[in-house]
């Protein structure tokens, strides 16, 4: 029996199997594209630079490593936006600014109030006037300087911080604030048709969602900073870690990286929109004793830290200090049997815990307070790293 012969395709059918085939590619590149559309962006990497001390060495500035700038401080003057050293300001923001023509996605934004310069926040938002006259001099400056955005950094609503003055409506202005920002920002993209930021650096514990309205709040801006240290201070009874990922402590009021952040996605922030904060210095304490190396201790008074490149350079592991890692809250300590002096601090080990945690979690990124404090960038290169920050070439 003879086996039946393979017939050979016609220029026409050929034709039609290729235009099928097209057609199905087509098909599945249309019901595909939101899954392989653009790339998912990288973690952003916030520096708080610090313009209070003066002018600013914005050459030193890696800007390769950055996503976003924000400027620390603007003022707050007759409940308007306010260049507290105007001199150095105007300097300071025109040079920021033009970091953008070597990083075009540089962003450099206004950081207003801080610790110090939050006195004034409650008054300025009080009324509708006052919070649209604040609004209306904070877009001016980002307009003035071709800046990109505006960052609050309110310590704290209805709470007090440095002799600030706070009411109970702060819990509502606060959010219409953050509103009217967004307003004012959005006007301003329809005549330069730039994309404007709008963020805020808040206290990560829960007395501050207490007295604001973060799931309301959130609508409006790009980033929620959480201020994940400071959780202990040289000025406590009791030492303890101060820019932890994990609580370690018996103490169930402790908080932690990891606490503040499911405390803020329960209060209604998305994921994608928290950024952790990395400390870029250490907290130290004179210790009674030198049981259990200083941890969890009775302390008698503060003791200097430093920043990091300082910390690295001089004492780790170096003139009677020995560093020790607390495994459960992911984190290192500083203790000097000869001194008794205990430092808390973040160095390589915790920070890459902490970037694999923005990952994991799929937050928004990562900042730190401040630039001037790592002048090595021992901590900034392994941020970079784990996200994946790299120069482009030209």
């Amino acid at each position: 029996m003879e086996l039946p012969t393979k017939r050979l395709l016609n220029l026409n059918e050929m034709k039609k199997i290729v235009y099928n085939i097209s057609f199905l590619f087509c098909s599945a590149a249309v019901v595909l594209s939101p899954y392989f559309g653009k790339p998912k962006p990288k973690p952003a990497i916030i520096a708080y630079v610090g313009g209070f001390r003066g002018l600013i060495n914005t050459d030193s500035i890696d800007v390769w490593r950055l996503s976003h700038i924000n400027y620390a401080f603007i003022d707050i003057k007759d409940k308007r936006a306010w260049l507290h050293h105007e001199a150095t300001d105007t300097i300071n923001l025109r040079k920021l600014s033009e970091l953008k023509n070597i990083n075009k996605d540089l962003k450099i934004l206004i950081s207003i109030g801080g610790w110090t310069w939050s006195k004034n926040f409650s008054d300025a938002v009080l009324t509708d006037t006052s919070r649209q006259n604040f609004v209306t001099s904070a877009v001016a400056i980002v307009s003035k300087f071709n800046l990109d955005g505006i960052d609050i950094d309110w310590e704290y609503p209805g709470m007090i911080g440095d002799s600030n003055v706070y009411r109970p409506e702060d819990k509502q202005n606060y959010t219409l604030l953050f509103r009217d920002l967004r307003h004012g920002l959005d006007s301003l993209n329809q005549i330069t048709r730039s994309k404007y930021f709008v963020t805020t650096a808040v206290g990560g514990w829960g007395a501050y969602l207490d007295h604001t309205e973060m799931g309301k709040l959130q609508q409006y801006t790009d980033f929620i900073n959480i201020m994940s240290y400071d959780y202990a201070d040289g000025s406590d009874t009791i030492s303890g870690h101060h820019t932890n990922l994990y609580n370690s402590s018996k103490d169930t009021s402790q908080y932690s990286a990891h606490r503040s952040i499911q405390e803020f996605i329960a209060a209604g922030v998305p994921p994608s929109k928290i950024v952790i904060g990395i400390a870029f210095y250490g907290k130290g304490w004179q210790m009674e004793s030198g049981d259990n190396n200083g941890l969890y201790r009775k302390a008698l008074k503060p003791a200097r830290g430093g920043g990091f490149t300082y910390l690295k350079d001089s004492v780790v592991d170096k003139n009677g200090y020995k560093q020790y890692w607390d495994t459960a809250a992911m984190a290192p300590y500083l203790f000097n049997p000869e001194t008794n002096i205990f430092i808390s601090y973040d160095d390589e080990r915790s920070v890459e815990e902490k970037c694999k945690y923005v990952k994991q979690h799929h937050l928004g990124g990562a900042m730190f307070w401040e630039y001037n404090n790592d002048k090595k960038e021992y901590l900034l290169k392994i941020i970079a790293d784990n996200f994946k920050y790299k120069k482009k070439n030209k």
